[in-house]
């Protein structure tokens, strides 16, 4: 029995298909040359969904995984951020969205608990927006 592969050997692959010597369709692609694929894997998982076809839904799950994990790679590449940051920043969004399982807040329902996701993530859109206006006023180091 072939052994199954791991996360570790996805990124592997994929930092392999984009090296010298790896795929060339692969190692021409860019973000934005990605888009329609993300696109198009998105909608193939609806359909999968909508039909109740779950062994072809782990197939375009996979598919999909592809699209992110090739994003970071090519992220990675010019030292922008990589895989681990993804999953680090979607670990520490999901914790401080859930205050309600991670923290003391208490929500009655469902209702109540998208509620709170919305504030939560509106406040973190607003402290965003500002820190980057503040950087864009900062100049080396300096304030304008």
């Amino acid at each position: 029995m072939k052994k199954r592969h791991s996360y570790s050997d996805l990124l592997r692959i994929m930092a392999r298909l984009r090296s010298p010597g790896g795929c060339p369709w692969d190692r021409e692609q860019t973000h934005e040359s990605l888009l329609k694929y993300l696109k198009e894997e998105s909608r193939e998982v609806e359909d999968a969904i909508r039909k109740g076809d779950t062994e072809n839904l782990c197939e375009e799950l996979g598919d999909v995984l592809l699209q992110i994990v090739f994003h970071a790679q090519i992220a990675s590449e010019t030292k922008r951020f990589d895989m681990a940051e993804v999953v680090d920043a979607l670990c520490r969004k999901l914790i401080r969205r859930h205050p309600h399982v991670f923290g003391k807040a208490r929500m009655k329902d469902s209702a109540e608990v998208l509620a709170k996701w919305d504030d939560i993530k509106r406040t973190e859109k607003a402290a965003r927006a500002k820190d980057l206006a503040r950087k864009r006023l900062t100049v080396k180091g300096k304030f304008r």
